[in-house]
């Protein structure tokens, strides 16, 4: 695998800068599928949030050609492992780092402390975190000194730390919002691990301790990064989702209309509460200055909200009444807006391609997005509306029920 850490500067020295959805993408943060992936077995399904059981040497293969992709547009590839490694070199960082870590996971009995703490102690930082994501088994820990009740009363589940297969998807832990970052809260406990890696390198990384924070992770109300679309920079776009509480949205709309970033805007978009539909980002996404790719299940129910700075620095809401395109038209100060339907508008075709994330579209730059093969009714559509569409396999990443968007966290755009 390639590391490449260095700043690009390529149109700013800030750690942070996304303004906008579709400008040149200049770095983005990836996680490439490991061991934790092997761990998902069908009994825990449910339990660690997937569907379906992933093949992982094809979900690598994958992952590399979605990286390749990436890299052959000029795009600085940031391995989310490579950073960690980077801050674990510290001895201090590195035990309070385990510490928090196996609170989270609920490994909290004093017996099985000391075990990991053991356990941990002999991995190199590479290890570690690679570990950390892959999960502890219950096999791998043979010397626990019983010091507590729960350390005695046997248990048949087969993790003392649960893997974390959804760490691929890169898009929901932060969200790179202007210069700085929405540290999230996710809305299932089994994920809220993986804002635990944020929350380390965004503290302790040298190259991006100047992130401003919009939110944080010790908030009560859930919000995910698959929810937050940056449209331009006066207008942000925020999903009140199965995974967005509406108060989250509210709260990150007055730390960024109260802030000098310069955003006027938020749009609150509240889409049917499914599992099929769970982020914004799932059934609409940005792929040109003008043109949207959207999943047409969610127009007729979709209710839009806008909420702008107020007196007093109180927020004004604002329920919008027209449709999404002269929505969109409107807050934008666009002369018109192209609404590109998933499957073409087929409605047999929609509904399939959007549960294998049709709409979920990552732009590179104006006009120009990464898309999966499998979807070649949403792609030849968006081709036809004078798109270009890069694809690449899709066999095994689209198990885990997020696309190309889901699966990166631009961390530099250009301005446009």
């Amino acid at each position: 695998m390639e590391r490449n850490i260095k700043m690009t500067g390529a149109q700013t020295n800030k750690s942070i800068c996304v303004y906008n959805e579709i400008g040149k993408l200049r770095t983005v943060l990836l996680h490439r599928p490991g061991q934790e992936v092997e761990n998902i077995v069908p009994d825990y399904l449910r339990r660690l949030l997937f569907d379906e059981i992933v093949y992982l040497e094809q979900s690598k293969r994958e992952h590399d050609q979605f990286a390749d992709l990436l890299r052959d547009e000029g795009v600085e590839v940031v391995y989310l492992t490579d950073l960690m490694e980077d801050i674990l070199g510290d001895q201090k960082i590195r035990e309070e780092f385990l510490k928090e870590f196996m609170i989270e996971g609920k490994a909290v009995t004093r017996g099985l402390q000391e075990a990991l703490t053991e356990f941990f102690g002999g991995l190199s930082p590479k290890d570690m975190i690679d570990k950390c994501i892959a999960g502890v088994r219950t096999n791998e820990l043979k010397h626990i000194k019983p010091k507590s009740l729960g350390d005695m009363v046997k248990n048949p589940y087969p993790f003392y730390l649960d893997p974390i297969p959804n760490l691929y998807f890169q898009r929901d832990p932060f969200a790179s919002i202007g210069s700085g970052i929405s540290l999230n809260v996710m809305s299932n406990e089994t994920r809220n691990r993986e804002t635990l890696f944020a929350k380390y390198i965004f503290n302790y990384h040298p190259r991006f301790q100047d992130a401003k924070r919009w939110y944080n992770r010790d908030k009560t109300h859930p919000i995910e990064g698959g929810d937050i679309l940056v449209l331009s920079n006066k207008v942000v776009a925020i999903g009140i989702s199965d995974r967005t509480d509406p108060t989250a949205v509210e709260r990150v709309a007055h730390h960024l209309l109260s802030s000098e970033e310069g955003f006027e805007t938020v749009l609150a978009f509240d889409i049917p509460k499914k599992r099929a539909y769970m982020h914004l980002d799932t059934v609409f996404t940005m792929v040109d200055y003008d043109q949207f790719t959207i999943y047409p299940g969610i127009e007729e129910p979709l209710d839009v909200y806008s909420i702008t700075k107020g007196k007093e620095n109180e927020l004004h809401i604002r329920y919008e009444y027209e449709d999404l395109a002269v929505i969109l038209k409107e807050h934008m100060k666009l002369p018109a807006v192209n609404l590109i339907r998933c499957g073409g508008g087929d409605r047999i075709a929609a509904a399939r391609e959007q549960w294998t994330d049709g709409s979920n579209t990552l732009a590179i730059s104006p006009g120009k997005v990464i898309c999966y093969n499998r979807n070649y009714i949403t792609n030849e559509a968006l081709r036809k509306n004078r798109i270009e569409v890069l694809e690449f396999d899709s066999y095994e990443l689209s198990r885990g029920r997020g696309g190309p968007r889901c699966m990166s966290m631009p961390l530099i755009r250009d301005l446009l």
